[in-house]
């Protein structure tokens, strides 16, 4: 099939083009970034570049959050859960340091889809907290958390949005140097955190670019700012009359069990031109990282020191031509294929389950040419996914999941007033074959999709531009929601789906106002969700295989929540400008007749100082998460905590140059932190006082 589709792609960039033609800017076109020394979080001077066309945050309608240049690389942690846990409505799973993927606005997995490019991970990070998505942010141009109708080009439940990592693994643009390179090293105390990245492209032949990139990270047990166990255990571990078990309440220091080490390379080549752009990459990525332990206050129940070793190889395509001057501006082909397979290793060091998925993905692009008020995209999509688990705690059938989809999105743009809408169709085909050794007999469901958003916005003022935004979608339940059924070593849970589920309906809309000037900008969003047959797993408060049962149930659903952000230039000291920045986000779900919804954030503030220079830029910053005490049945609260954070970056040959010394400070004053989102907040912290020194180089 790709081979088909590489094919395509030639022909497409072989087809004749106008001569005077001027190619426009792709969807991942190379962003007009900010100037160097703008505000920290200028959202009118950001370009999101995912989508039809590039277009600054203001005229984007929904939230939205780009991750970038110096900033991108203050953030950088080693998952990519933890690299945007900072930004406005993002939290993350933190199911310990290695495997920690976004919350988005409270949604996790299929609501929160997590892309490369465009196109997905093709991993198995949406069927547990425990695995990992093969994602690697050390290798990411920027990151762009995008919410509103742009979001449904990618798929029909992306209800928390979508997380876009675009990196520059197939050359999108010839080179200006003879070589150019592009090198991160980081060390970070927390974990003992070694990493190292770096990528080359170097332009031959006259069209022909060739790309390299390595990276290499290795960590050995996080430290944490207080006890392991949460309060409450702690409180039940002393009373025990077992000396084992009492010395639980005391384990502190170091989260046991968390070490990691994981390398990839990846080479690429592509063929630019005036007339578009072809170009190929195949990469490796191989993980060993262990899963916090959840200690059992049972004497009778041992806790197992589970580690994952993760590999997967990928293939990657990507094509665009400029088409001229018809109704057609571009035409964008995007496919992957990948080989993914995970081992769950026991303490003993044997292999207890194995994890299988080979998947394919790709999408269709077709770009129209803009006018002075109108511009869109039509485009389709397909995705396979072919997954097999076989070992002792086996808790899914081998199964099938296909998807295809057609999709739209269109925008006017008449000045002070500009409107969007998308419209998505879906077609779900899930199979699961027999399975004697977890009693599950062969299921064949299909589920079609219609799922569509409206959205305007108006300029109150030439600075200030409001936006109201209603979507309405559908999402066909995933394989784990429907056949799940036994235990599973990484979470220490015994997972229970329902093959009768329908599909998820939600009705949703939403409020933003945004404005920015000369030295201030905000961003503001409110939002509400009705959900009808709501899919959301929950503690039964019994037990199966000495394992907490967790079934998946169906019932409807309120979401409610708001993100703010602003930034204010307080004046200049010298070459210094001064600026203040500030945060806050809160997400209220319950399940109707049932109760809150689990692992939901609690409400965060986060304030910000900043001095900006040619060549020096200092930060300080204060992260407020409050207690969550609305909680789930069989959830346990959350105690809120203060985190201090601070950075100094230092650009030694000023603002021409791409060399950065970064040194950082985070949690100062080493804090006991969980997060609420977290399934093993009770037994793994966030880390303790982390201090880290990153110098990235661009020659």
């Amino acid at each position: 099939m790709l081979r088909s589709l590489l094919l395509a792609s030639a022909a497409l960039i072989s087809a004749p083009a106008l001569a005077n033609e001027v190619p426009a800017p792709s969807e991942t076109t190379a962003p007009a970034t900010a100037p160097a020394d703008q505000d920290h979080q200028q959202p009118a001077q950001e370009i999101v570049v995912t989508g039809a066309r590039p277009r600054a945050t203001a005229d984007v309608l929904g939230g939205v959050t780009v991750l970038a240049n110096e900033e991108l690389t203050r953030e950088m942690r080693s998952t990519i859960g933890e690299t945007l846990a900072r930004q406005p409505g993002v939290s993350a799973t933190s199911f310990g340091p290695n495997a920690s993927r976004p919350v988005l606005r409270g949604f996790v997995g299929a609501r929160a889809p997590l892309l490369i490019d465009g196109i997905g991970s093709i991993d198995v990070s949406n069927t547990s907290a425990d695995h990992a998505p093969v994602i690697n942010p050390l290798t990411a141009d920027r990151i762009e958390v995008l919410r509103g109708p742009t979001a449904l080009i990618f798929g029909p439940s992306a209800i928390g949005g979508v997380v876009n990592v675009i990196d520059s693994r197939i050359p999108r643009r010839l080179p200006e140097e003879a070589v150019h390179v592009d090198g991160i090293a980081t060390y970070g105390s927390a974990a003992d955190e070694r990493s190292v990245s770096g990528a080359i492209d170097v332009p031959a032949a006259g069209k022909i670019v060739l790309h390299a990139d390595g990276s290499y990270t290795k960590t050995n047990d996080q430290n944490t700012g207080g006890h392991v166990l949460s309060r409450e255990l702690r409180r039940q571990a002393a009373a025990s009359a077992v000396p084992e078990i009492q010395e639980l309440a005391d384990l502190k220091g170091k989260v046991p069990n968390t070490a990691a080490e994981t390398w990839e390379v990846a080479g690429g080549a592509a063929i630019v031109d005036e007339r578009g752009n072809l170009g190929v990459s195949v990469s490796h990525f191989d993980s060993l990282y262990g899963v916090p332990v959840r200690y059992s206050l049972d004497p009778a129940v041992e806790a197992e020191k589970v580690r994952l070793h993760v590999k997967q190889d990928r293939f990657d395509l990507r094509g665009e031509v400029n088409t001229g001057d018809g109704f057609l501006r571009q035409i964008r082909l995007r496919a992957a294929a990948a080989d993914y397979r995970h081992q769950e290793i026991e303490d003993t060091g044997e292999v207890g389950t194995t994890f299988f998925s080979q998947g394919y993905e790709g999408r269709l692009e077709l770009v129209q040419r803009a006018t002075d008020t109108w511009d869109g995209i039509i485009g389709g999509q397909f995705s396979i996914r072919d997954m097999h688990v076989v070992g002792e705690e086996k808790f899914l059938p081998k199964n099938e999941a296909q998807q295809f989809g057609a999709f739209t999105l269109q925008s006017l743009d008449f000045g002070a007033l500009k409107a969007e809408a998308a419209l998505r169709y879906e077609h779900n085909q899930l199979t699961a074959q027999a399975d004697a050794d977890i009693g599950n007999p062969a299921y064949a469901r299909s589920f079609d999709s219609l799922s569509g958003s409206l959205g305007a916005s108006y300029a109150l003022a030439p600075n200030i531009r409001l936006g109201v935004n209603a979507s309405r979608s559908e999402r066909a339940p995933t394989p784990e929601e429907l056949f799940a059924n036994g235990p599973h070593a990484g979470t220490q849970a015994f997972e229970i789906g329902n093959p009768d589920f329908t599909t998820e309906k939600a009705w949703g809309v939403e409020a933003t106002l945004k404005g920015a000037g000369e030295g201030w900008s905000f961003s503001t969003a409110a939002y509400y969700n009705w959900f009808s047959d709501y899919i959301f797993d929950a503690p039964t408060g019994q037990a199966e295989d000495g394992l907490p049962i967790f079934q998946y149930n169906q019932a409807d659903a309120r979401y409610y929540g708001f993100e703010a952000e602003g930034s204010l230039r307080l004046g200049q000291i010298g070459g210094f400008k001064l600026n203040a920045d500030a945060l806050a986000d809160y997400v209220h779900a319950e399940i109707v007749d049932g109760g809150p919804v689990p692992r939901i954030p609690p409400l965060r503030l986060m304030g910000g100082l900043e001095a900006q220079s040619d060549r020096f830029n200092a930060r300080v910053e204060v992260e407020h998460d409050f207690e969550q005490e609305r909680i789930a049945a069989f959830e346990t609260p959350t105690r809120g905590f203060t985190l201090v954070n601070a950075s100094v970056a230092w650009k030694p040959w000023g603002t021409a140059s791409n060399t950065t010394l970064l040194l950082s400070a985070n949690n100062l004053f080493d804090v006991e932190a969980r997060r609420h989102t977290s399934v093993l907040k009770d037994y793994a912290p966030l880390a303790g006082r982390d201090l880290r020194a990153t110098l990235r180089v661009q020659i």
